[in-house]
């Protein structure tokens, strides 16, 4: 099996990566459902759900950088695991200024998702 490229199910509740871990692997959901979340000031916020076709953890693959938020199975998920080379080997085809623009937007949405993060857990504190 290549090892760049294999399947592997996770079972419901089960974390596939947590936020802050350095990143070596992306993942395409084949079936199931992912939750996207990050841990602000002790609480969990959800960033978004991952279903069939979706891809996620590419981000820091693709910017090196640590892992932005956590992921979790939230039913049994099948999902494809690209490694980093492979990815790689891709960018490496695309034009210079698309991995320049790549870059920028992850960069941009690194800094939306912390934000949006932060905002949700203040609004939840005014609420309580």
């Amino acid at each position: 099996m290549d090892n760049s490229r294999r399947r592997h199910i996770f079972t419901a509740g089960e974390v596939i990566f947590s936020e802050g871990e350095p990143g070596t692997t992306a993942y395409v959901v084949e079936s199931g459902r992912v939750v996207v979340f990050k841990t602000v000031k002790g609480k969990r916020v959800d960033i978004g759900v991952v279903e069939q076709g979706g891809i996620f953890g590419e981000m820091a693959l693709i910017d090196d950088h640590p892992r932005m938020a956590s992921a979790m199975a939230e039913t049994e998920s099948a999902c494809v695991v690209i490694g980093k080379e492979r990815l790689f080997e891709q960018m490496e085809k695309a034009p210079k200024g698309v991995r320049v623009i790549v870059n920028a937007l992850l960069g941009n949405i690194r800094a939306m998702g912390a934000e949006l993060a932060e905002a949700t857990v203040i609004l939840s504190q005014d609420k309580e």
